[in-house]
């Protein structure tokens, strides 16, 4: 399998009939032989092969790709090859969000394979996107036997690399403080990390990277490894005593025992891999593409959003229809879009959604609050004109609906039949144009450990059907923040939002972790009061409205009659600035020119689709006497190309931005930004 940049190698051995893997990297037109291990000691068979499905026992001592309980007690398994097939374009996986494609996009090769003393079979998905250097993989196992067996651990992507120096990051966090790079060397034994809060989670993302110990933002070898998926997950690599490293990413074991009855079949989820020669940038503008065109499936990705202000962080529950009316109204005064009624709207006495202990699952509009329901107030706010044009403005709510206080069992499908329900007469109350979708609360205590998975099922299904039935409308996913910032959802849904912690300077390093695997079209983010609530920090609107720019959903989080005089005249310009970069971040190219754990001048570039025009946001941390500012060069120009600016007169070439670069002038001060437009001429 050979994408425009990468080959993945696998083979079937002669005499075991088992797969080994050959390659995953640059372009290979041949195998090779592999390398040569002394087979003495206790480590021996396949314990010294690249295995690509490696199972329990059998002489491999390494962590299992997949690992079964037969009804018996007995684990041990033997998956051999049978028969593969080749698939034009990429079959959907059913119940679980995937990759698309078609003939011109994908190509789909389907191994199977059995294993004779169970009477299971397996089929092994490999979808190569040539374009990408992308290749997605899944697995099925069909229980052709007639007792039922349990899946007690199943990674979605497993191969085993050669003894190769390397690095790996990790996405790491918790609430506010998501999405932070973590750099450890892979040693030997195992090093990898684990959700088991039910969900991709704030602390660990479903994502990891490989990298050389060269390797920059800018060159050097990356293989991204990510798993579709939104619920507890394990990441591991494992090196052996003879330096082989094994990858396994799938499902979390801990939250695994799934029982597959006889004549059932298991999927598992969709995991992702890209290989660049081109960097961490390279692998990360791979998958911003990739996901855009092939996963995200809602007619929204690829359209701008509208720049939205939300009614929490202005009123939070104090919140009535006369209140909201006003805030509306403001809104639409300053010429922002969409209105977003976020939580507080909804419960009865004796449960009324007054704060955050009361209230959840009951999703009828307060009386007292909305004394005529949720139809006619809504129809006040889509009356207000948007200033400085003639649309209307939009309505936009905020539900939680997998909650009622405590977690629903997602699992069963009457529990899904009723979300689907309630939430279906919600939007179809009144005219809503957007959703924010919330979870507050990990998943704890389970009946059994395989709820985690049903419940992942029946949500797809709840949120399938809802995006389906509703197309037109936005839908934005939230857990606490970016607890849920994943693949899976992504499928379903253009945008998250990215963390409750609106600080922009803290948002800096959220935003650029998130864009290591996720585009920046499906991040959300705000511009904030301040001194920001979480962090006391007073930063100027211009510097907190640069940092929300970068992202593909844009808004405000305050009430603007509490702007002053300075940020309410920085409004107009900041909607301008919007109306020329949201199409960029929409479908552009993104380059983190300076990571900002690294400098006290981060920054970030997008290039537009067609390169005619690139926006570069400029950051200075702390103001610095001395040093000076490092030049600061940028990435994705024509180096023979002439550019405009509106921060240097005359012309520079592409490759006098990219090798040279520009030397700013930044202020004696704290928490400075810069927009820096470039245009080709």
């Amino acid at each position: 399998m050979t994408g425009d940049g990468c080959s993945y190698l696998f083979h079937v051995d002669s005499g075991s009939q088992d797969l080994f893997s050959d390659h995953f990297g640059g372009p290979a037109d041949d195998f090779t032989a592999p390398a040569t291990i002394l087979p003495s000691g206790w480590s021996d068979g396949l314990t010294n092969d690249r295995r690509e499905f490696p199972d329990v026992g059998r002489s491999d001592y390494r962590l299992p790709a997949i690992h079964i309980s037969h009804a018996d007690g007995n684990t041990v398994s033997a998956f051999v090859y049978q028969s593969h097939e080749i698939v034009e374009g990429k079959p959907g996986l059913p119940g679980l969000p995937a990759t698309y494609g078609n003939a011109e996009d994908v190509s789909t090769l389907i191994v199977k394979m059995y294993d004779n003393y169970s009477d299971i079979e397996a089929a092994l998905s490999y979808s190569i996107f040539p374009k990408y250097n992308a290749i997605a993989r899944s697995f099925q196992l069909s229980n052709n036997g007639s007792e039922a067996f349990t899946i007690e651990r199943a990674a979605s992507f497993s191969i085993d690399l050669p003894n190769l120096d390397l690095n790996m990051i990790e996405l790491q966090g918790d609430w506010a403080h998501e999405m932070n790079r973590v750099i450890r060397k892979v040693q030997y034994g195992e090093t990898g990390f684990r959700s088991t809060e039910g969900y991709s989670s704030h602390v660990h993302n479903p994502f990891l990277a490989l990298i050389s110990p060269t390797t920059t933002e800018y060159s050097g070898e990356a293989w991204g490894f990510n798993l579709v998926y939104t619920g507890s997950f394990a990441a591991t690599t494992e090196r052996f005593s003879h330096g082989f490293i094994r990858v396994l990413l799938g499902l979390n074991p801990l939250h695994a025992s799934i029982p597959v009855q006889p004549g059932d079949t298991f999927t598992s989820p969709e995991a992702v891999a890209v290989y660049s020669s081109e960097g961490l940038g390279g692998m990360s503008r791979q998958y911003h593409d990739l996901y855009r065109k092939h996963l995200s499936r809602s007619n929204k990705t690829h359209s701008t959003r509208p720049v939205l202000l939300n009614s929490w962080e202005g009123l939070g529950f104090g919140i009535n229809q006369s209140s909201l009316d006003t805030l509306a109204h403001q809104t639409a005064d300053l010429g922002i879009k969409l209105f977003v009624n976020d939580d507080g709207w909804f419960g009865t006495a004796p449960y009324a959604r007054i704060n955050d202990t009361a209230g959840l699952g009951d999703w009828t509009p307060n009386p007292t609050r909305f004394p005529n329901g949720l139809g006619p107030y809504v129809g006040t706010v889509d009356s207000f004109t948007v200033a400085n044009s003639t649309e209307k403005l939009k309505f936009g709510i905020w539900v939680e609906p997998e909650m009622n206080q405590l977690v629903l069992n997602m699992g069963l499908p009457e529990v899904q039949d009723h979300i689907i329900q309630v939430i279906s007469d919600v939007i179809s109350s009144a005219d809503i144009y957007y959703i924010k979708w919330d979870n507050n609360r990990g998943i704890h205590e389970m009946p059994s450990p395989s709820a985690d998975y049903a419940y992942m099922l029946g949500l797809y299904r709840v949120i399938d059907n809802l995006t389906t039935t509703f197309p037109n409308v936005l839908f934005e996913g939230c857990a606490s923040g970016g607890g849920r910032f994943d693949a899976g959802l992504l499928h379903y849904w253009p945008q998250s939002w990215t963390s409750d912690n609106t600080d922009a300077s803290d948002r800096l390093t959220i935003q650029f972790g998130t864009t290591l695997a996720y585009p920046p079209s499906a991040m959300a983010c705000h511009v904030s009061a301040v001194p920001n609530g979480l962090t006391n920090r007073n930063i100027s609107i211009d510097y907190r409205a640069h940092v929300a720019l970068m992202c593909g959903s844009f808004g405000f989080e305050l009430n603007p009659s509490e702007l002053s005089e300075e940020e309410r005249a920085a409004v107009p310009n900041i909607l301008a600035d919007w109306a020329k970069i949201n199409p960029i971040v929409i479908s552009g190219s993104f380059y983190r020119l300076r990571l900002p754990e690294d400098t006290n001048w981060p920054a970030a570039q997008l290039v537009s689709n067609n390169e005619s025009q690139s926006v570069v946001f400029a950051f200075q941390q702390k103001a610095t006497v001395k040093p000076a500012a490092p030049p600061l060069t940028m990435q994705g120009l024509d180096a023979t190309a002439r550019y405009t600016s509106n921060v240097f007169n005359g012309t520079y070439s592409g490759a006098t931005l990219m090798n040279a670069g520009l030397n700013l002038a930044w202020p004696l001060a704290d928490y400075q930004s810069m927009l820096i437009w470039l245009y080709k001429q």
